[in-house]
């Protein structure tokens, strides 16, 4: 069913693409040659914007249909999901660093605090707001490197079954 607000849109959107090529038409046709050349040339440009006008009323019509937005609502969400990988990760990081004294207390927290104010983001789906909080008290807890990692793999295989696109 498509949407009536969407379809009005576009006829007036078509009304003022017609409008404004026709005019401009005739004032180009009219500057190269005369009458006869700017009424050609208006009625070329008019008709020209009319027909593509016509041929994409469709892919018009579908921008403005709800599904949509929730399309981009989920894209949206698949992209916090991903800063909530990223940030736990570097979190994880600075937890086990490579070397001893690779990173600071400072550092350390500063990324502890970005994991958690990103993983607590309320667009984020249930299902990895739950693993995000599981690897965030596997790293927190900072004894065990394996079950850290388990907990990420783990982390990042949710994030990849939600997204859409797969």
């Amino acid at each position: 069913m498509t949407s009536t607000i969407a379809i009005r849109l576009h006829l007036m959107i078509t009304f003022v693409l017609v409008t404004c090529g026709a005019v401009s038409g005739a004032c180009f046709g009219l500057l190269l040659g005369g009458r006869m050349t700017a009424v050609v040339a208006g009625g070329a440009a008019g008709l020209g914007a009319g027909i593509g006008s016509f041929l994409s009323r469709r892919q018009v019509v579908d921008f403005f249909r709800p599904e949509r937005g929730l399309a981009r609502a989920d894209g949206y969400a698949e992209g916090i999901a991903d800063a909530v990988l990223v940030s736990i990760a570097t979190y994880q990081s600075a937890v086990f660093p490579l070397t001893p004294d690779g990173v600071t207390e400072a550092e350390r927290d500063a990324r502890r605090t970005v994991a958690y104010r990103v993983s607590a983001y309320d667009g984020l789906p249930l299902a990895v707001r739950v693993s995000a909080a599981a690897a965030l008290e596997a790293v927190d807890q900072g004894l065990d490197a394996e079950r850290a990692r388990a907990a990420m793999k783990a982390l990042s295989l949710t994030v990849y079954d939600h997204r859409r696109g797969r």
